[in-house]
């Protein structure tokens, strides 16, 4: 089908529609992403994400979840398992360090299990934000911690487990979006923190973890670096901080498209986020019309896109290592009781 389109779309509901799937032949997006709406049974998300890529005709092509764990997790009970929060993690640091980083990579290994078993095959995980004191509850207990290093380390520790059970982790929301007062998904923030600040806590994770294959990105205003934009759509961060001093030469998509924090239509939205430097647009809420919309303002991916993308999916192009499921949650479990 030729050069996908810079595009990650979701669908509304648990099947697709007649016109979800001829829009995505008509588009050709890179790939795409799941919520709670779209998730029934094993068995029914296993045929979605098998339609999803016969739409498109490509096995490889990415599905993606925000699977954290938490008030974060789209697939749970009954049929799966609820996981921890990110901050579970980080009192488990308090006590050992080193099981904390167990249980990170471990938690991250048993999910991954659960996401490749219905054919998703990247996480949208780990959160490596730094919350300060008076941040919108936005982050909260979806950050590991409020010790840029400690974040990083945890991080570090789910993005391997993710990959070991063959799923790709995005580390989000790059540069940072712990400074956040105001909930990006109804307004927009704007942080003032002078940028020397911001290099020694918030950008710090993402600079540690600058060797991953996936990155997300904050609509967050950073005034001392681009008063005028939010990092998604602003060449300067991306430029200097993305790609400069965080030094990330992974693929970098959006967050989603369809937050109120962004303004302007969809079309416009599109391309000025491909015209800041961003590889890829994630739009999430499966309605048609911004589909369309965005996919007007889209471009085949550039020819670094398609590089970053082939390095991200060639990482978990081969069998998954093994692991005994049973053993593998007693683990867990016991690692989980340090926090009681």
């Amino acid at each position: 089908m030729g050069t996908p389109a810079a595009l990650i779309l979701g669908c509304k509901g648990p099947e697709l529609t007649a016109a979800e799937r001829a829009l995505y032949a008509r588009v050709n997006p890179w790939g795409f992403i799941l919520f709670k709406r779209n998730i029934e049974t094993p068995a029914q998300v296993a045929a979605l994400t098998a339609a999803m890529r016969a739409a498109i005709g490509r096995a490889d092509a990415p599905v993606l979840i925000d699977q954290e764990g938490g008030r974060v997790q789209r697939m749970g009970p009954p049929h799966w398992r609820a996981w921890p929060n990110a901050a579970t993690f980080g009192r488990i640091w308090a006590v050992s360090p080193d099981r904390a980083r167990e249980a990170a990579f471990l938690g991250a290994r048993l999910m991954a299990e659960d996401l490749r078993d219905v054919g998703i095959t990247v996480d949208c995980l780990p959160v490596l934000d730094v919350p300060v004191a008076g941040a919108s509850d936005v982050i909260g207990s979806r950050a590991y911690g409020q010790d840029p290093a400690v974040v990083a380390a945890l991080g570090r520790a789910a993005s391997l487990g993710l990959m070991a059970g063959g799923v790709l982790p995005v580390v989000k929301h790059m540069p940072g979006h712990g400074r956040g007062t105001v909930d990006s998904h109804h307004h927009l923030p704007v942080v003032d923190a002078p940028r020397a600040e911001l290099e020694t806590r918030d950008f710090l994770p993402f600079r540690r973890l600058n060797d991953l294959p996936l990155a997300m990105t904050a609509h967050i205003v950073f005034s001392a670096i681009d008063a005028t934009r939010p990092a998604t759509q602003s060449p300067v961060v991306v430029r200097d901080i993305i790609r400069g001093h965080i030094g990330f030469d992974g693929l970098v998509m959006s967050d989603d498209l369809s937050m109120k924090a962004l303004g302007g239509d969809f079309s416009s939205r599109t391309a000025a986020i491909l015209d800041a430097g961003v590889d890829m647009v994630l739009h999430c809420n499966g309605e048609l019309d911004e589909m369309q919309a965005a996919a007007a303002g889209s471009r085949p991916m550039t020819a670094a896109a398609r590089r970053r993308a082939r390095a991200a999916l060639g990482l978990i192009a081969g069998p998954r290592c093994e692991i005994d499921r049973g053993q593998a949650l007693q683990r867990f479990d016991e690692l989980l009781a340090l926090t009681a």
